[in-house]
């Protein structure tokens, strides 16, 4: 490859260092996310009840603990090192479970215990990344951090599901884990070979626990992504809880045809990393959220169109989640790059664990629905609800400041006034500053 196609961050040593640890841990956690469940059947026999504990195991702490860790890893100095720390303990226990199969001890509760103690590890993770990911970054170059980022996201989607199946057949499942523990290893090595200049710790104040949500609800353009990322998220899940029942039930699909669908509509997220940066150069920061939500959600509404199993409805489903997916990594990527520039460093952390406490909370409720809806007025109506209910996700960005914004605004780097009284005067409007 010639050095011109190489992208230009790449060429940073340290955010070199950085992505290729992440790109590696994402596909390690497709493996696990296809290793743990498997150990769980094939091996210790679970039922559907004990397969449904041990999936709430995994999710339950970015519900619980985004809050309280976001809190946390404000005040302290070196992130980083919380970051090497939490992946040093995540290969560890992961490598307890071959440990244990291999002395005939391996049981249900230890994989409850290790998937929630890995999911609490990981929200500790994130909320600590995200100002590290800062560090490394000049605002300019937020668009395309965070394109390569996704993009490495969406690769391990693509690529990490098979690696995963082919390390169970031949390993089987405790050992595959042993790969993942690999990548965390990895991930750690190379944290510890960059040394960005963190932002400062935040100082000890009244409401530090809750000034997160009050910036969330008070800055309007902060507001308006949290409304538009938890329509999707309540609708989306209705959706994504019925999808495959649907297609395997009402439109005859074998569950190989669904997931061959599935596993090539992926791509679509793949071209989105690869075109987000292009298209916010074209349109705007603004517009392209916009878009984004707009392109994530409408196709969708393709699926409950679809009627009979042909070749046909094949093409559907596969045009639906192919555009779809293209239109969450621009979301994610140009977003992702707004929250970025509009958090102050000092409270980036309980920004974030804000965000995820919030919208991870109307994941269960869109299930929750769906399971109700579904057997009362059946699978499609229930469908068509969700697929047109995240539609109006878009009208929060469109009726907010983001939609008229260009550029990214400057970013702030200090909490102004009162950090638990964020109002719109004390932190400026966000689109004011940069409308063209």
């Amino acid at each position: 490859m010639s050095r011109r196609r190489v992208p230009e961050l790449l060429r940073d040593r340290a955010f070199r260092r950085y992505w290729t640890g992440q790109t590696v841990s994402l596909v390690g956690d497709q493996i696990s996310l296809i290793a743990i469940p498997l150990a769980a059947v094939l091996i210790l026999g679970a039922d559907a009840a004990e397969m449904g504990l041990l999936k709430t195991a995994e999710l339950l702490p970015a519900l619980l603990l985004n809050l309280p860790a976001g809190a946390w890893a404000d005040r302290r100095p070196h992130r980083r090192y919380v970051m090497i720390a939490t992946d040093l303990a995540r290969a560890a226990l992961l490598v307890s479970l071959p440990v244990a199969y291999a002395f005939d001890s391996l049981t249900l509760i230890q994989l409850y215990l290790v998937a929630f103690s890995i999911g609490a590890l990981t929200v500790l993770f994130d909320v600590c990344n995200v100002t590290l990911l800062v560090s490394l970054l000049p605002t300019t170059r937020y668009v395309e951090g965070n394109a390569l980022v996704n993009g490495s996201r969406s690769m391990s989607g693509l690529a990490g599901p098979g690696a995963g199946g082919v390390l169970v057949q031949v390993l089987g499942a405790p050992l595959a884990l042993l790969a993942d523990a690999f990548t965390y290893l990895i991930s750690a090595d190379r944290l510890r070979r960059i040394d960005p200049v963190e932002p400062p710790p935040a100082p000890r104040e009244k409401g530090h626990f809750t000034a997160g949500i009050k910036w969330v609800v008070r800055d309007r353009a902060m507001r308006a992504m949290f409304g538009a990322s938890a329509t999707v998220q309540y609708f989306n899940f209705m959706f994504h809880t019925l999808f495959l029942l649907y297609a395997t039930q009402e439109l005859g699909l074998s569950a190989g045809l669904f997931g061959a669908m599935l596993s090539a509509a992926a791509v679509g997220g793949l071209l989105g990393a690869v075109c987000s940066g292009v298209v916010v150069r074209r349109i705007g920061i603004g517009p392209s959220i916009t878009a984004g939500f707009a392109v994530f959600t409408l196709p969708l509404m393709l699926v409950p169109l679809a009627s009979d199993p042909s070749p046909v409805v094949v093409g559907l489903l596969f045009v639906a989640e192919f555009v779809s997916n293209f239109g969450v990594m621009l979301v994610d990527i140009s977003g992702g790059s707004l929250q970025l520039a509009l958090v102050p460093d000092q409270l980036r952390s309980r920004v974030l664990g804000a965000l995820r406490t919030l919208t991870h909370g109307f994941r269960p409720l869109g299930a929750i629905t769906a399971g109700f809806l579904g057997s009362t007025i059946g699978l499609r109506p229930t469908l068509w609800i969700g697929t047109a209910g995240a539609v109006l996700s878009v009208f929060w960005v469109l009726f907010s400041p983001i939609s008229r914004m260009r550029d990214l605004p400057p970013p702030r780097h200090v909490v102004p006034t009162d950090p638990t009284d964020p109002t719109d005067e004390a932190v400026g409007e966000a689109a004011g500053e940069v409308v063209r």
